[in-house]
This record gives structure tokens, C-alpha cells and sequence, in this order.
């Protein structure tokens, strides 16, 4: 099995067991992303606050603790539009999304991990929520028409993704002329180590598949994207064996 073949094998192994229970996420004092453990310790917090007019949107159970920012608030969604959410997990943002698209609208989740899309199809039922999909797929092949989505919302995941230029060719190619994409994700200031890069905790904690700022907006550059903007940022107490930092950030733009 080749190197991106088992991150995304470790990556689908520890998020399905946080989906059935069996990973419980515990912060530590010393405070990684949520599941940057085997234990199911975490170095830091990354969770973001929502909204409580968004929150009251999200059934018991949607809300694991897996992301690092909003996206949704960012988005600029109105009711009718079509919205695809990468990485959906339990389906919080899917949810979130679905408040604001409206019975005319739509929201199609994709997420890799069985595990999480049958926890998602559960809390749509809790809600009854008819304008929610999920659908099993990986971000590098959407299983999702070309030209189809008004938006595209992605919540601490692509990090996890080893090409991330596929991921965000696959985002454009899903996209309507001038939609929008907005991603909340992990970027670094500094250099990630080699041993850092193969650990295979630290890929499912979200950190060693982080790219700098600049590679990352470079990537978006190159496909394509236009209007390309980082609307939201935070910094994380977290240093890397470098002496780097750890970011999550909201970045949007348009095809």
C-alpha cells in the first residue's frame, strides 16, 4: 500500500471511531487537532463557536468536535441554492447549511468514512431534514456533476487530503460558473519534519498534512480560482518541532 493510501486508510480507521463511540475526545492541558492521539487525546482545541441561530439547527449528536471554524457564516448562502459539503462527518455544517438554502435549496454531504455517513444519515432522520443528502466518495473523485453546486463548504478536512491540488481541481470542476467555495482549514507558518509528516496520529489530528499559507493559496491560485480571500484566522498554541506555528483559517473563492 503506498504512503497516500494508508493516511487515508489510518485517517477513515480513527474517524470511524469516533462515529461508533469507540474514540472518546479528551482535551488536554498541555492542549492537537481532535483526534491528534491514539489515546483520543488532543493536544489543542481546535472547535469553532457557531452561531446559536446555527446551532439550533444541529441535532444531538451532529456536533463531534472535528472542525476548526465555520464555514457556513461565510459562505454567503440564500434559500434555493445547492451546496456541497467535503468531508461532511456527523453532517453538522450540512446541517447548519440546510437552514439556510431552505425546502427549494440542497445539501449534499461526502464523506469517506462509512462509519460517520451512517451517524449523518441518523441525525437527518432525528430532524427530518428532506433537503439533506450524504454521500460516500472521496474529495478527489466527487461522486457530484460538473457544474452543479452553487457552494462548496469543507470544515478541517482537506488537510487530510494528500493531493490537495486534485481536491481543489475537483472543487472547481463541481462548482457553477461563479460559485464559491469556502474551506476552514490547518495551515502552519513553519516546516513540518519528515517524522512529523509520517506520523500517522498527527495526519489524523489534522497537523502533519498542513501546508504553509503560501502553498496553500498557491494551490487554489493555480486552479483557477478568482477573488481568492482569508476571511477568518486564528492562532493555535501549538508549536511544531521546527519552532512553527499552527493556524486555522476561512478562505473563499470563485469560479
Amino acid at each position: 500500500m503506498d504512503t497516500n493510501n494508508k493516511i487515508k486508510e489510518n485517517v477513515k480507521q480513527k474517524y470511524g471511531q469516533i462515529a461508533k463511540g469507540e474514540l472518546k475526545l479528551e482535551v488536554t492541558p498541555s492542549s492537537c487537532c481532535s483526534c491528534g492521539s491514539n489515546d483520543g487525546k488532543v493536544v489543542f482545541d481546535m472547535s469553532a463557536q457557531y452561531k446559536d441561530s446555527d446551532r439550533a439547527a444541529i441535532p444531538d449528536g451532529a456536533d463531534l468536535g472535528l472542525g476548526c471554524g465555520t464555514p457556513a457564516a461565510y459562505a454567503d448562502l440564500v434559500e434555493g441554492m445547492t451546496v456541497l459539503d467535503l468531508g461532511s462527518g456527523a453532517g453538522i455544517d450540512c446541517f447548519v447549511a440546510s437552514k439556510h438554502v431552505g425546502s427549494t435549496g440542497k445539501v449534499i454531504g461526502v464523506d469517506m468514512t462509512e462509519e460517520m455517513l451512517s451517524k449523518a444519515n441518523e441525525n437527518k432522520k432525528k430532524i427530518n431534514a428532506a433537503n439533506v443528502e450524504f454521500r460516500f466518495g472521496e474529495i478527489e473523485t466527487l461522486p457530484v456533476d460538473t457544474n452543479s453546486v452553487d457552494r462548496v463548504i469543507s470544515n478541517c478536512v482537506i488537510n487530510l487530503v494528500p493531493d490537495k491540488q486534485k481536491a481543489f481541481s475537483e472543487i472547481y470542476r463541481v462548482l457553477k460558473l461563479n460559485g464559491k467555495f469556502t474551506v476552514s482549514d490547518i495551515v502552519v507558518d513553519g516546516v513540518i519534519s519528515e517524522k512529523e509528516r509520517q506520523d500517522a496520529a498527527l495526519w489524523a489530528g489534522c497537523v502533519s498534512g498542513a501546508l504553509s499559507r503560501n502553498e496553500y493559496i498557491g494551490i487554489i491560485d493555480k486552479v483557477g480560482f478568482n477573488n481568492i480571500n482569508i476571511v477568518s484566522e486564528k492562532k493555535y498554541d501549538y508549536k511544531l518541532e521546527s519552532g512553527g506555528g499552527l493556524y486555522s483559517f476561512t478562505v473563499t473563492g470563485t469560479k
